[in-house]
């Protein structure tokens, strides 16, 4: 069995997958360019969608800056909330998923006034609903994401995938076929709908949970 990962994997993870004979293959379909506008200071309320945005929002704010602003986090994804807390940012609310994310900020802290940090290739789910609620928020690009256009003859049995970009380099020159797709979580698997109902869906937005899917699923076709 061997599966592509659009996002590189690390040691202990890829371990994962060969341990349960798995030849995996890895890279990633996007690259993340930071860019470093200055962040607007009136703003204690910053909403992280991801990790990319943790990154750009560390690249441009300084430790002492950080420490005096005493920044709260709104996020979405577990793992993105333990860099936050390793970062010293207090985070008041997680979510697995942007629009439950957005819920949040509309049913419990609708009076409060946002920053919302992202890439150029966002999702709408969360200023489309604050809008509608009229809840303050700012949009802020902290990062462009570019696709990395890669072209692979190797027949999958099954292809990774953490967004909907990711799906949308790949297929710009390859063809799913008779791979299945897995897919971190539900935005992710509605753009693969685009491209073949082959689609399996990890129980918890993380790179390890798409893995169990992976070991899950291909042993049971393998027998």
């Amino acid at each position: 069995m061997t599966v592509l990962s659009t996002k590189i994997l690390t040691a202990s993870q890829k371990a994962i997958l060969t341990n349960a004979n798995i030849t995996v293959e890895d890279y990633d379909a996007t690259n993340i360019e930071f860019i470093t506008p200055k962040i607007d200071p009136v703003f204690k309320n910053i909403i992280f969608t991801s990790q990319n945005t943790i990154k750009a929002f560390l690249n441009i704010v300084s430790p002492k800056n950080l420490k005096k602003n005493s920044y709260s986090a709104f996020c979405v994804g577990e793992k993105t909330k333990l860099v936050l807390e390793k970062n010293g940012i207090n985070v008041l609310e997680m979510a697995n998923y942007g629009a439950e994310l957005a819920e949040i900020l509309v049913n419990k802290h609708s009076n409060e006034t946002f920053l919302f940090l992202c890439g150029d290739k966002r999702r709408n789910e969360i200023p489309s609903y604050l809008t509608k609620h009229k809840v303050a928020f700012k949009e802020q690009t902290v990062y462009q994401n570019t696709p990395n256009h890669l072209t692979f003859d190797t027949n999958f049995d099954g292809i990774l995938f953490f967004s909907p970009s990711g799906i949308e380099s790949f297929v710009a020159r390859n063809n799913l076929k008779n791979s299945v797709a897995f897919c971190i979580g539900t935005t992710t698997a509605s753009e693969a709908q685009k491209h073949t109902k082959n689609i399996i869906i990890a129980q918890k937005p993380t790179i390890e949970s798409v893995l169990e899917r992976v070991i899950g699923t291909l042993k049971i076709k393998s027998n």
